[in-house]
């Protein structure tokens, strides 16, 4: 079950659905409110990409020790402190020769792909010359130097290595969210530009008219909150809200019942929320913004609920979440919309930026064209000098003829014999 905790805890976008076969948490469940709460047998729920270059010698490693079962143990009893530190990694030295073979080949095959991998982007930089084990030292997922066997040091590297690209990967998330936005707004404005008076009058005034129906919804519950919790209860489970009941909500929503509530199934909470702002149907209604308001709700939910910071949601932490005043009588949730994603001198130096890559690419496709009218140039002085050529062969050939020598091939030999 600790393994969960490791994929999610350093690997946020993998379905924590690796210990399906292992017991859930107990919970009592009302058998008359729910029609159907046999646990899911051996629910094999494929996770999701996570964006990393070595995504799959993740996963396959993560199957692997799953296998043995004294490193299962340890993982049962380890706290997530103990996982970051590395110090479970040293947990590998006591795994079975089995395992440790298998890990071994899956090194062994990663290192081979990373070396194709190099060995593709020196020839097309022509750069052969270049030495494949420096190049190595790139990949911070593995101990290179060690290309043949699986090391306590392995795993130690590949969990500090999704850690960090994972959280640097959220964090660029948010931040192209906002230059996405930024860029709608500069584009808006610089199309107003080639307008009229009258006709940007007429395109503000549309604008304004998609802001005013887009913001025109339902309100939006507060992520997490009774209210919230208790419409999914009675719209998509189907049930009375009179007979709301946190325990039984944790099971029926803990698709994969293994004890916790993760990321995936949270923001599955989220869906009818999200339907009373965003219709696929409607201009003014962005869908690329319904995803970043399905994110910034479930970390919402994460950072009030999730008091581990282990990225799973427990039984303990729900139920004690439920018993807070901010369940019951929450604020109101602010949408994107409400929000001010970026000010105007962030805008202005965005725009400044976008200014400095356009003059960028103005002068490489202006030398570009320099280059193209000067081969252009070549090109047409050669074709000169080859028509002046074939001229000056052909005269050379007039005179020939009209002294009755015999006209010559291009070097210079005879083309019949003259007659004697």
């Amino acid at each position: 079950m600790r393994w969960k905790i490791i994929q999610l805890q350093y690997c946020f976008l993998l379905v924590p659905c690796m210990l399906t076969a292992l017991e859930a948490v107990p919970i009592d469940v009302d058998k008359t409110k729910v029609h159907n709460t046999e646990p899911v047998e051996s629910a094999k729920i494929e996770p999701p990409d996570t964006g990393l270059y070595y995504d799959e010698y993740l996963k396959q490693v993560i199957d692997v020790l799953e296998t043995d079962q004294h490193f299962r143990e340890k993982l049962q009893k380890a706290d997530i402190e103990e996982i970051r530190s590395g110090r479970l990694s040293k947990e590998l030295d006591l795994v079975s020769h089995h395992v440790r073979t298998k890990l071994d080949e899956l090194k062994r095959q990663e290192v081979a792909r990373l070396r194709m991998l190099i060995k593709a982007k020196l020839d097309s930089l022509q750069d052969t010359g270049m030495n494949h084990q420096l190049l190595l030292k790139q990949f911070e997922h593995l101990n290179h130097q060690n290309p043949d066997t699986f090391e306590s040091r392995d795993l130690d590297m590949l969990i500090k290595a999704a850690t960090a690209d994972l959280e640097q990967y959220d964090r660029t998330r948010h931040e192209e969210f906002r230059k996405y936005e930024m860029m709608k707004e500069h584009e808006r404005r610089e199309y107003l530009k080639t307008l009229n008076e009258e006709k940007r009058k007429e395109e503000e005034s549309k604008f304004e008219e998609m802001k005013r129906k887009h913001e025109n919804h339902p309100k939006v519950n507060h992520p997490g909150s009774k209210d919230q919790l208790k419409e999914v209860w009675e719209e998509a489970d189907g049930l009375d809200p009179n007979d709301f009941d946190p325990k039984t909500f944790f099971k029926l929503h803990d698709v994969n019942n293994d004890g916790f509530l993760d990321e995936q199934e949270l923001e599955a909470l989220f869906t009818k929320e999200l339907e009373k702002v965003y219709d696929p149907r409607n201009a003014e209604d962005d869908m690329i913004e319904m995803e970043e308001e399905r994110l910034r709700m479930r970390e919402h939910v994460m950072n009030e609920i999730d008091s581990n910071k282990d990225r799973l949601v427990t039984l303990e932490e729900f139920l004690r979440a439920t018993e807070k005043k901010e369940f019951l009588e929450p604020d109101s949730w602010e949408t994107l919309s409400q929000q001010q994603l970026f000010t105007e001198e962030e805008l202005k130096e965005y725009e400044s930026i976008i200014a400095m890559q356009e003059n960028e690419l103005k002068k490489k496709a202006d030398e570009l064209q320099k280059q193209k009218e000067e081969l252009q140039r070549q090109h047409d002085h050669l074709e000169a000098q080859k028509q002046e050529y074939h001229q000056a062969v052909q005269q050379l050939e007039q005179k020939k003829f009209q002294q009755g020598i015999a006209p010559s091939g291009p070097a210079g030999e005879l083309k019949f014999k003259p007659h004697t």
